[in-house]
């Protein structure tokens, strides 16, 4: 049995190692990063220094380093999963079970091998629609009249299921697949029917209707929402829960919006699809929307892995102030003293598209600014329905904002939040501590299930079990590795070249992408620095630096930007794995040499781009030096390769002459 990656990425995210070191070490602010007396070799000048930003322990004189799990193991003498077990404990969480046989491992590989299949049907449907859309007038002219550009109609891929019944035939080979049916793009109805009727054994879920393509954080389409032309019914319909698609976990417009939330810093949470789509034709491109459901807890901490900062935008209406209850209580779990969580609610006659088109962008933005922060809210929806004159009144809003407060992570936001809770029921907020405590909760008024993270309410379902004593093994079950074959013999040999790379890097000896790559491991946020042409480059690397690039951009869809210390858990059993250790080490023994000789300041993060930028024209520079000769090469055979040829020189040229704008 082993503790899922995923997990110990999630816990080692939100352990503080400065408080877990802390505990050991007296440690001192130096720069960035808290340094100290090395607790594993005698020493009179401290060497050891922790990093905040990337979770990360080293010391120059032992050489010992590694991130929480590792310290715990090293200093209290615990084995891998009491180290696991103590940091969930402290961060609140459970730590799952991973039991599954052989059999059952297979069956999950297979699930995700079906799952891989059902988007790559769900892309040809995105893109025949966007075909569609471009033909069908009636389609084009509704979103010119919603005052939206081909532009923006591109950029989330807007397109236009026609009112035939079985369009999808024309595109998929074989209708009767029953992956079309799995995926919920047709509908197999019971009985028979005529081709054309409502009766037919099989028909197109979606029919004349504007089609708006739902992609998960790594721009995979895992389901559609189509909204009708006309009054129809429903005015928007959606998808079913498939197996890549859970309303429930997925946000419309996320995987459009990373780069503008970073950018603008916070994300704006609407109910619809036209409101993002809206919004960010306004330029406000940090937009997305709940998927037909209310905000659940899954929703909030996807929310928070792009953005500490959460704006929830509502119609101002009672059904809004419902959908606003919900959200707050999904939400609170995750208030934490670092993050912020407002509510912007709307007059009653619009919705964020009508607001934004009727009094324009300052408008919607001062709005923004001046939206409800959550404690304010907090005490507005404890005190619903309560006469805060009598006694009677104040009573019922002690009783409704008891499982609210006790939501809330513990934090300065928390405790004052007690003090104002206490203020308005007329009690110290001792004795309002005592009255929760001893009084009995009124029926209906229990904590939320969205009151606890989604990982511990999917562990609490989870049967215990006892864990292993030490790490799990580099391969599955312990066993050797397997013995070269025809298909592992490229993975043998790119496991060397891995290995001697390492080698090069514990000595210092970098080469450009050495460099880049000990860029992005080292700062979590200098993947958002990059362009898709730039993960693209980078991609193409040759092995091992282009999987690991590869590798790097999957986990930034997934997991956003993460510290050195969650990367490291990922990293475990991957063939590049040595090598992006090794890199990220020789940047630490880098920043200790530059301040001992020089004493300067830590590189800023403007500096930190600055060379990046410069080690990918530089990479450029060289890709199209390759490229030259292999054009040249085909100029006696091929009469376009010289003026292609011509082409890549003069990029080149441009580059070397500093204009990287090509």
């Amino acid at each position: 049995m082993t503790i899922p990656t995923a997990f110990l990425q999630e816990l080692l995210a939100r352990t503080d190692l400065v408080e877990v070191v802390g505990r050991y070490v007296a440690l001192r602010k130096k720069g960035v990063n808290f340094v100290g007396l090395c607790p594993f070799h005698a020493e009179k000048s401290p060497s050891f220094t922790v990093s905040p930003a990337k979770q990360f322990y080293h010391c120059f004189g032992c050489g010992a380093h590694g991130n929480a799990i590792d310290f715990l193991m090293a200093q209290a003498g615990l084995n891998f999963p009491e180290a696991v077990r103590e940091l969930a404990q402290q961060a609140g969480l459970t730590v799952p079970q991973d039991e599954r046989s052989p059999q059952e491992r297979a069956r999950d590989a297979a699930q995700r091998q079906r799952q891989a299949t059902l988007t790559e049907i769900l892309g040809q449907a995105a893109r025949a629609y966007q075909r569609q859309l471009k033909a069908a007038p009636r389609a084009i002219d509704y979103l010119k009249g919603r005052g939206l550009t081909g532009q923006i109609a591109k950029t989330f891929g807007l397109g236009y299921a026609p009112p035939g019944w079985r369009f999808l035939s024309t595109v998929f080979g074989d209708y009767q697949d029953e992956r079309l049916v799995e995926s919920g793009l047709v509908i197999a109805a019971e009985g028979d029917g005529e081709p054309d009727a409502p009766g037919q054994r099989r028909y197109d879920r979606f029919r004349d209707r504007i089609m708006f393509p739902i992609r998960n954080v790594k721009g995979e389409v895992i389901g559609f929402g189509g909204r009708v032309l006309d009054g129809g019914e429903p005015k928007y319909l959606n998808s079913p829960e498939t197996p890549v698609f859970r309303k429930g976990e997925e946000l419309y417009g996320l995987f459009e919006a990373r780069s503008a939330i970073r950018q603008m810093g916070y994300v704006l949470v609407t109910e619809g699809y036209m409101d993002v789509v809206a919004l960010a034709q306004q330029g406000f491109a940090n937009a997305v929307a709940t998927l037909g459901t209310a905000c659940t807890a899954d929703h909030v901490r996807k929310l928070f892995r792009f953005s500490d900062t959460v704006v929830f935008a509502f119609d101002g209406d009672a059904a809004g102030r419902r959908a606003a209850r919900r959200a707050l209580e999904a939400a609170l779990p995750y208030a934490s003293d670092t993050r912020s969580v407002r509510f912007l609610f709307l007059p009653p006659e619009h919705d964020p598209d009508s607001y934004v088109r009727a009094h324009g962008a300052e408008a919607f933005a001062a709005a923004v600014r001046d939206a409800v922060p959550l404690s304010r809210f907090l005490l507005e929806a404890a005190s619903a329905d309560c006469d805060l004159a009598t006694p009677e009144g104040r009573a019922r809003l002690s009783v409704q904002a008891q499982p609210l407060w006790s939501a809330m992570p513990e934090g300065a936001l928390k405790r004052q939040l007690l003090h104002e809770l206490a203020d308005a029921v007329a009690l110290e907020p001792r004795e309002l501590l005592a009255v929760w405590s001893s009084g009995p909760r009124r029926a209906g008024t229990h904590a939320p299930a969205a009151a606890r993270p989604p990982a511990e309410r999917r562990a609490r379902a989870a049967p215990a079990a006892a864990m292993p004593d030490d790490r799990p093994p580099p391969h599955p079950g312990g066993a050797a590795a397997p013995t070269p074959t025809a298909g592992a013999a490229h993975r043998l040999a790119t496991d060397r070249t891995a290995a001697r790379r390492a080698q090069r890097a514990a000595r210092g000896l970098l080469d450009r992408a050495d460099r880049v790559a000990r860029i992005v491991l080292s700062t979590p946020q200098a993947w958002d620095w990059l362009t898709a042409d730039d993960h693209a480059l980078l991609a193409e690397e040759p092995p091992p630096h282009g999987p690991l690039f590869a590798w790097l951009e999957r986990q930034w869809l997934e997991h956003g930007p993460q510290p050195w210390a969650a990367l490291r858990e990922a990293l475990r059993g991957e063939p590049f794995e040595a090598l992006a250790v090794a890199l990220h080490d020789s940047g630490l023994w880098l920043a200790r040499f530059d301040e001992a000789a020089t004493d300067a300041p830590a590189a800023t993060p403007d500096e930190v781009r600055t060379e990046l930028r410069e080690l990918l024209r530089r990479l450029r520079i060289e890709r199209l030096k390759r490229e030259e000769t292999e054009w040249i090469a085909r100029a006696p055979h091929d009469p376009d390769a010289l003026q292609r040829y011509r082409a890549i020189v003069a990029e080149r040229m441009r580059l070397q002459q500093g204009d990287d704008s090509v």
